[in-house]
């Protein structure tokens, strides 16, 4: 008797940022795969589809359903595939205050986070705020030609583009390796999506403790981490274009240093 072979099959959505999506022209790929395929072969069959994104391939990271994962990583019908590319950041209680928000917000912003987060008990509010400057940043790999067309011009505003939901769950991370590196416990890490003109406020950042030299490590932890690893994305605007700006993400958390370094 003749058996049956079934071509079995999964279906992904891959979704696209920043300059991936305007490369590609959309913000979403529908790809349907050989059942077994890996994050890898959903990069190859984003490619198929548009070759203009294959360059890019060494600064991206890759996310499935929302958590960083290696190219090896096997999917499943029905799944997410984000692709990461370089990167430039809710209220849970009020220990922690984790948000991207896409209404402007300035220096004012300090006093909110602190009245919301601070206890008699602290001594110490450590407060950072991140704001667009005028003169440019690195490009992102692949817009070295674009910003040399643009070099020795003026930054007029940011653009900010993020995986909200990703990137929240990674925010919360961090103040999780806040709370055990330096033991502090009520952090803020609030950022902007959408346009930020010159001058005015993209992230906000606030560490409060008992003790001032925890509350300072906290705050610089809290912003480097979110620069390397939370899929939000920057863009310099100029007059005529932009360049996206930008890192390959770093997919966990920096090492803790050795004792006694």
């Amino acid at each position: 008797m003749a058996r049956l072979i079934v071509d079995r099959r999964v279906r992904i959505r891959v979704r696209l940022f920043a300059v991936q999506r305007e490369l590609a022209g959309t913000r979403e790929v529908a790809l349907d795969l050989a059942d077994g395929a890996t994050v890898a072969d959903a990069w190859d069959g984003l490619v198929e589809l548009h070759p203009a994104l294959e360059p890019g391939r060494a600064s991206v990271r890759f996310a499935r359903n929302g958590a960083y994962a290696d190219a090896s990583t096997p999917l499943s019908d029905g799944d997410e595939v984000a692709m990461i590319p370089p990167v430039s950041g809710g209220e849970v209680g009020e220990r922690r205050i984790l948000e991207i928000r896409s209404e402007p917000f300035d220096d004012a912003i300090l006093e909110e986070l602190t009245g919301r987060l601070a206890t008699p008990e602290d001594g110490a509010v450590v407060g950072f705020l991140g704001r667009t400057r005028r003169s440019a940043g690195t490009p992102a790999p692949g817009q070295e030609a674009e910003a040399a067309r643009h070099s020795g011009r003026a930054v007029e505003a940011l653009e900010y583009e993020a995986h909200e939901a990703m990137a929240l769950d990674i925010l919360g991370a961090i103040a999780e390796e806040v709370a055990s590196r330096f033991g502090v416990d009520r952090i803020a890490i609030v950022h902007r999506t959408g346009e930020v003109p010159l001058g005015e406020v993209s992230v906000a950042i606030v560490a409060v403790s008992p003790h001032r030299d925890a509350a300072f490590d906290a705050a610089r932890y809290a912003i480097d981490e979110t620069k390397a690893r939370a899929p939000i994305w920057k863009a310099e605007r100029f007059e005529d274009g932009h360049v996206w700006i930008g890192e390959p993400a770093r997919t966990g958390p920096s090492p803790e240093p050795e004792e006694g370094a």
